[in-house]
């Protein structure tokens, strides 16, 4: 970043402006989308701004949901200004301890539970100051999944499909939207997971939560303990994932004939449709926005497909095809 940037530049008058005295601001990071975020000191305080542009990215979802999310009683960053016009938005520093920085073998469990009880809350919220949240219908579904071949099958590994490897793309894709579908709709983050959740003060706070939508109540479960960036053993995702059932039946968010066998038929295939999703977008972040850091997690989201797919007779084929077509790509050209 250099100091003459116009847009840098832009974010010191308009800092300079806010706090009337001397500050630091130093860039802490960009992150998988068109923002980047910068420390700002000033005197024992310290703050966060979000530096991104009206002209790339739509900052109003995020204003909405930081309201509604906090009148749900969601911890989220606190807003402290707003330049809608140059898209700079002054918040609350969480610090840098990401729930995925705290985990681990001892302690996976107790901070999964504590994500796992923000997740009504989440479900409850529908609206937003814009209106109701989008629907993640069938048409939103399939934009979501045809990421997958158009960008790490076509732009990354220049994969030339035969009309049998299609067809099973095609068939896995209609399941996988009708499992989506037939599930109860709550609201959705849509991209909950261990980055995403800060360690504060002992809390847990929300960030990054500007996608979301209507949709399927099983996404930001298995968005949680299916994690494209960490996995856990089988044995701890089982126990939680029944933990995650019994929290949907007491919140009443599940009918209670809802069996936890379909439920947890939901949850698996909808991790399927997530991981597809996001090995396309990982090659799309490469090839589009020239960010190279989420190739490496390719691997563990293909991993997942696979497995999970081993599971169910109807996804058999797709498994193995990933398996055995798919993940040695991985290792020689990812």
């Amino acid at each position: 970043m250099s100091l003459s940037d116009p847009r840098f530049l832009q974010l010191q008058q308009w800092l300079a402006c806010h706090f009337k005295a001397p500050f630091d601001i130093e860039l802490i990071s960009g992150d998988a989308s068109f923002r980047r975020y910068f420390r700002v000191r000033v005197a024992m305080q310290h703050y966060i701004v979000a530096d991104s542009s009206p002209a790339l990215v739509d900052n109003r979802p995020f204003l909405a949901l930081a309201s509604a999310y906090r009148q749900a009683g969601i911890a989220t960053p606190e807003i402290m200004a707003v330049d809608a016009t140059q898209g700079f938005i002054l918040q609350q520093d969480l610090g840098d301890q990401s729930l995925l920085s705290q985990l681990t073998a001892d302690n996976a469990v107790h901070w999964y539970q504590q994500a796992l009880r923000l997740l009504p809350k989440i479900a409850a919220v529908t609206h937003s100051a814009d209106g109701p949240l989008p629907q993640y219908d069938a048409a939103f579904v399939q934009r979501e999944l045809d990421i997958f071949p158009e960008w790490l099958l076509g732009h990354h590994w220049q994969l030339a499909l035969t009309d049998r490897e299609r067809q099973l793309l095609a068939q896995a894709f209609a399941l996988l939207t009708d499992n989506a579908l037939a599930q109860p709709q709550v609201g959705m983050h849509r991209d909950f997971h261990s980055r995403n959740l800060m360690v504060h003060q002992g809390q847990l706070y929300v960030i990054d939560f500007q996608d979301a939508v209507q949709g399927p109540i099983t996404y930001d479960g298995v968005s949680l303990l299916r994690d494209c960036y960490i996995r856990w053993p089988d044995a701890v995702v089982t126990q939680l994932r029944s933990a995650f059932y019994r929290q949907c039946l007491a919140h009443s968010l599940l009918d209670a004939r809802v069996t936890e066998s379909q439920f947890n038929r939901w949850f698996d295939l909808m991790g399927l449709q997530r991981h597809l999703k996001a090995a396309g977008i990982f090659a799309r972040l490469l090839h589009r926005d020239g960010k190279s850091g989420y190739i490496k997690d390719i691997p563990l989201t293909l991993q997942y497909v696979a497995d999970v797919s081993a599971a169910y007779p109807e996804l058999y084929d797709f498994g193995r095809w990933v398996q055995q077509r798919l993940l040695p790509l991985c290792g020689e050209n990812a």
